[in-house]
């Protein structure tokens, strides 16, 4: 499902550094451990088991790294990799939102923000309910109250 975004795209050289950032992951496990990167403006996503999380960001030219989401705790288990066309603003307000698949809902246990952005978790579609957040720093724990209850997210 793509995300509501609303900024345009932001220069290659932007992505590049998220991507050098990210690229500093640890390989994927042989355990059949799945990665996938959703391109937001696309919707187009992009699994594989067994290779670096950074082999699957290389190939979003002009895209920014906004967070990685995984289902287990401390950066354990699959994880989802979103990009978005800009790096956050800091501007007080929830740049862009995305609204998890049935493949993510009610799965995130830890999370990694990307691009400048803060990430709030919630546990509606559409940024609906309380949310849980800002989550200004990798995070291997979102702790219970958003722990496997996540169904949007919120970039700001």
């Amino acid at each position: 499902m793509v995300g509501n975004w609303t900024r345009t795209v932001m220069t290659t050289t932007a992505a590049a550094a998220s991507m050098s950032l990210f690229g500093a992951l640890p390989a994927a496990a042989a355990d059949g451990t799945r990665h996938c990167v959703l391109n937001s403006e696309t919707g187009v996503e992009k699994c594989a088991t067994g290779i670096q999380r950074s082999a699957l960001v290389a190939q979003e030219a002009g895209q920014v790294v906004q967070g990685t989401f995984f289902d287990g705790p401390d950066y354990t288990g699959n994880s989802l990799t979103i990009t978005g066309p800009e790096l956050c603003k800091k501007d007080g307000w929830v740049n862009w939102q995305f609204d998890l698949g049935d493949d993510w809902k009610n799965k995130i246990s830890s999370v990694q923000p990307w691009g400048d952005c803060w990430v709030w978790l919630y546990p509606e579609p559409n940024l609906g309910g309380d949310r849980d957040g800002p989550f200004k720093e990798n995070t291997g724990n979102v702790g219970s109250f958003m722990d496997d209850r996540t169904q949007s997210i919120g970039f700001s």
